[in-house]
C-alpha cells in the first residue's frame, strides 16, 4: 500500500503544470478533509471501516447514511460445510461542527439490522449501535498566498460508547462473532489524515487505530487498524459541486479474546477497491460508494467479504 501510494503521487505531481495555487480560493472539503473513520468492529462487522466519518462538500453538516454489506460465512468444521449468507444493514445519523479554527468534533449515531442463514432457517438482529465521537485537529495547513500543491495535516483521537447490545451468544462459537449491534464495551480511537493538492485535483490519505476494551461478558475484539487513500477531482460551477473519487481501503484485525484466551481464527486482513461519488447543489449533497475486495483473509479463511456499498444525503449547517 505504502508504495503504491507513493507511485500515484509520483504520477500525479509530474502531470501538474508549475503555474501556483491561491489557498484562498480553497474548498471547505480541504479545510476539513475526509474523516474515513467508523464504527467498525471486526470482519464484516456492524458498519464497516473506510466508508468515511464525513462529506467532502460540507465542512459543517448533519448528514444521514444507509449502506449494506454481503459477506457468506463458514463454520470450518468439515470440508464441504456450507457457505451461509450474511447482509449486514446499518442507518447513520452522522454530522460535524467546526469549533473554533482548527478543532472539529464529529459524531455518528448508528442504526443496524442484519441477517443471516442459520440451520434452522433465518436469524435477524436489530438495534441501536455503538455512538462514536471523534475530535480532530488541524497540525498544519498550507497558509502562503501562493503555493505549488496545497497540504492541510490533521490528527485527533475519539471514543465509542457501549450504546449498542452485544449478544454473547452470536460471539460464542459463530463463523463470525461480529453478528452484532454492539461491542459492549468502551473503545478508543487515533486518527491521522493528511491530504494533498493541486487545484481540482488532490490525494487523500489516512491512517487509524481503533483500541478495544473487554466487555462486560469478558470478550474483547481485537484492536483494529484502518488506512486508505483517494484520488479525487472537485468541479464547481456557480452553487453546483461534483467531486467523483477512487481510491483503496484496507483493514487489519487483531485476534479476539474471551476470558483472557486469545481465538483461534478471529484476526483478519482485508483490502477493498473503492469508487464514489458525491455533488451537492446549494446546502444539499448526495453521495454514493461501493467497495470490492482485492484481496482478504478473514478469520481464517472461513469469511469471504463480497461488496459494501451506501448512499448518503447531507445538508449543510
Amino acid at each position: 500500500m505504502k508504495n503504491l501510494v507513493l507511485i500515484l503521487f509520483f504520477v500525479f505531481q509530474l502531470s501538474n503544470a508549475t503555474e501556483s495555487d491561491s489557498v484562498h480560493n480553497v474548498n471547505t472539503f480541504l479545510k476539513f478533509p475526509l474523516l474515513l473513520v467508523d464504527d467498525c468492529d471486526g470482519c464484516g462487522s456492524a458498519s464497516g471501516g473506510g466508508m468515511g466519518f464525513a462529506s467532502m462538500l460540507n465542512s459543517n453538516f448533519i448528514g444521514i447514511r444507509y449502506f449494506n454489506q454481503l459477506y457468506k460465512s463458514n463454520d470450518g468444521l468439515y470440508s464441504n460445510s456450507p457457505w451461509n449468507k450474511e447482509i449486514f444493514n446499518t442507518t447513520q445519523i452522522l454530522g460535524r461542527i467546526p469549533v473554533g479554527k482548527n478543532i472539529q468534533i464529529s459524531t455518528l449515531i448508528p442504526y443496524h439490522f442484519h441477517e443471516r442463514a442459520v440451520t434452522n432457517g433465518k436469524q435477524s438482529i436489530n438495534g441501536l449501535g455503538d455512538v462514536t465521537l471523534l475530535v480532530m485537529y488541524q497540525l498544519y495547513q498550507t497558509h502562503k498566498d501562493s503555493t505549488f500543491f496545497t497540504h492541510t495535516l490533521q490528527m485527533g483521537a475519539g471514543i465509542k460508547a457501549p450504546t449498542g447490545k452485544f449478544n454473547e451468544l452470536n460471539a460464542a462459537g459463530s463463523a463470525n462473532p461480529s453478528f452484532q449491534v454492539g461491542t459492549g464495551s468502551w473503545d478508543y480511537l487515533l486518527a491521522t489524515e493528511y491530504i494533498i493538492r493541486r487545484k481540482q485535483f488532490g490525494l487523500n490519505t489516512m491512517f487509524n487505530y481503533v483500541i478495544k476494551t473487554e466487555n462486560e461478558k469478558m470478550y474483547r475484539f481485537g484492536n483494529q487498524m484502518n488506512y486508505a487513500g483517494t484520488f479525487f477531482y472537485l468541479y464547481e460551477r456557480d452553487t453546483f459541486s461534483l467531486a467523483p473519487q477512487l481510491g483503496l481501503a484496507g483493514e487489519v484485525y487483531e485476534s479476539n479474546i474471551q476470558h483472557g484466551q486469545e481465538l483461534k481464527n478471529t484476526e483478519g486482513n482485508i483490502l477493498f477497491s473503492k469508487i464514489g461519488f458525491e455533488m451537492g447543489k446549494d446546502k444539499f449533497s448526495l453521495g454514493a460508494n461501493i467497495m470490492l475486495p482485492i484481496h482478504q483473509n478473514l478469520n481464517g479463511g472461513n469469511l469471504d467479504a463480497k461488496y459494501r456499498w451506501s448512499l448518503n444525503l447531507n445538508y449543510s449547517l
